[in-house]
């Protein structure tokens, strides 16, 4: 089975990679003929994350077939680390180890081994979300700092033209409120939704804002959410949250 991959630009790479093994030690990539790809889940079974890499996002991406490495994302995540931004980064398979080369002012080649993982593919879930909003990745991120400050669980609502972001602590309470503007493009009902999730989780989502400007957020009443990371041509980064649903 033979794969050579190169990217000129490493940090589409890593970022996802550190953001994605924050939340998962072990994984599966799937290369296809047009993308990287990886379906996971975290640990706890709370989070699901997928991720692709596009084909067009590399210079040089020769796949003869489809092909399936387990590697720990963990020991990926130091090598990449290594690459500054000039550097090109090409992904070879050779005999069970995974070469990582980056070329720069030298050439350093890394061999990391694939690792087996327990046969079972992850199936992402069919989900219907009757309300959408896609905002500038910055204001998603300063509201999950701020609710962070108060709260271990923050509650998303919204309405038409409004998305709110609370959470309440002991003592403390934030509210951050979201209109609908030239950048923030919100689809809801009438009446309000509203879903409480965890801070922990949503802190290591919002890596995301790494690799794009804008972000989509996905919700419903005391039901997964959904949040993606999205570069035309280039990749796609998205997580599924399960709700914490507290009984008042």
């Amino acid at each position: 089975m033979f794969m050579k991959l190169t990217l000129a630009e490493p940090s589409y790479l890593k970022e996802s990679i550190s953001i994605i093994s924050d939340l998962v030690n072990e994984a599966r990539f799937k290369i296809t003929k047009d993308a990287v790809e990886l379906v996971a889940m975290d640990p706890a079974n709370v989070a699901m994350v997928i991720f692709k890499l596009l084909s067009s996002c590399f210079t040089e991406y020769d796949v003869k077939e489809d092909a399936v490495i387990a590697i720990n994302l963990g020991n990926l995540k130091q090598v990449l680390r290594r690459a500054s931004p000039s550097d090109m980064l090409s992904l070879e398979l050779e005999s069970n180890k995974l070469k990582v080369q980056l070329r720069g002012a030298t050439t350093r080649t890394f061999n990391l081994p694939t690792i087996e993982l327990e046969e079972r593919e992850q199936k992402i879930p069919e989900l219907k979300f009757p309300v959408s909003i896609t905002l500038p990745s910055s204001i998603l991120t300063n509201a999950i700092e701020d609710a962070d400050i108060v709260a271990e669980s923050v509650s998303f609502e919204a309405e038409k033209g409004k998305f709110t972001i609370r959470a309440s602590g002991d003592l403390s309470e934030v509210k951050v409120e979201i209109a609908e503007g030239d950048t923030v493009l919100i689809q809801a009902a009438e009446e309000k939704t509203k879903s409480k999730y965890s801070i922990e989780y949503l802190k290591k989502m919002i890596g995301g804002s790494k690799l794009s400007d804008n972000a989509s957020v996905y919700f419903n009443k005391d039901y997964p959410l959904k949040v993606e990371f999205k570069e035309l041509d280039r990749l796609l980064l998205s997580f599924i949250l399960a709700p914490r649903v507290e009984n008042d």
